[in-house]
């Protein structure tokens, strides 16, 4: 059945509601565990294989650098919905790219990419990705000289989770590939699986993964359309990854991509 406006803001509204109480319960939890001595000791975590431990060949661990709460909200650059480049044209120039210049992005061209990932493009919340069930199960960040980024949709904001420059211990953890070294910007897709499994069940898995893939090919042609290149990774250690973003235990990375200007020659 089809919602009427208002019973889609309403909606809209209870969904951003309970996304703020869920996240103070989690707080309060924590708080109460480290107050009684009953939170869990820190250990590191890694998906290395003994083999590659014993042969002293496993990404080392990084300590967690990021705490759950902000340290501060920023109000990013209202995305753009046109452009002199054409669909066409950014399908027919779209490359795999994984060598830039060292120019940084431009807070404007973050907000485009962000957008272009999973910005809201509808009143009852629907996103430039679709999604089964419209259930949304992915989050996104993103590692920049400057420090670390999760994107905030519901107000196209993004909140700073560090100050420090994480990407040399991501690129460890992505078995030290020169793209995610040399980057300007890493954005990471990361899932939640329970938000579609409550729906689907065993399907939740196949669902989230291709919508992982929606999202980053509408980052790839997004950098296209801004001058930039990118390309999708999926070779890197999940366990160290999460830990050196600090991801909670539910986000489990799907994706790094290395976003940046394309040295001459590249494009």
């Amino acid at each position: 059945m089809k919602r009427t406006a208002s019973q889609q803001t309403f909606f809209h509204q209870r969904r951003k509601v309970c996304r703020g109480l869920l996240a103070l319960g989690l707080g309060l939890v924590a708080c109460q565990e480290q107050a009684t001595g009953t939170a869990a000791p820190d250990t590191p975590h890694t998906s290395a294989t003994p083999q590659e431990q014993a042969a002293g060949t496993a990404a080392p661990d990084t300590p967690d650098t990021s705490a759950t709460l902000s340290l501060e909200i920023l109000d990013l650059p209202q995305p753009r919905t046109r452009s002199d480049v054409s669909l066409e044209e950014t399908l027919a120039r779209r490359r795999s790219v994984r060598q830039y210049t060292d120019e940084h992005l431009t807070m404007d061209e973050m907000s485009q990419l962000l957008w272009a990932a999973q910005g809201i493009t509808r009143d009852w919340g629907g996103r430039t990705a679709p999604s089964a069930g419209a259930l949304y199960p992915l989050e996104v960040y993103v590692s920049t000289p400057e420090g670390l980024y999760h994107y905030l949709l519901d107000d196209h904001r993004a909140e700073v989770l560090s100050r420090q420059d994480l990407r040399q211990a991501l690129a460890r953890a992505g078995l030290d590939q020169s793209a995610i070294h040399d980057a300007p910007a890493v954005f990471v897709i990361a899932a939640v699986y329970a938000r579609t499994a409550g729906k689907y069940g065993n399907r939740a898995e196949r669902y989230v993964k291709l919508e992982a893939g929606h999202v980053g090919q509408n980052i790839l042609l997004q950098a296209v359309a801004l001058g930039l290149g990118g390309v999708p990774i999926g070779a890197f250690h999940d366990a160290q990854v999460q830990r050196v973003l600090g991801l909670p235990a539910d986000h489990e990375p799907l994706y790094l991509m290395p976003v940046g200007h394309p040295t001459q020659g590249t494009g």
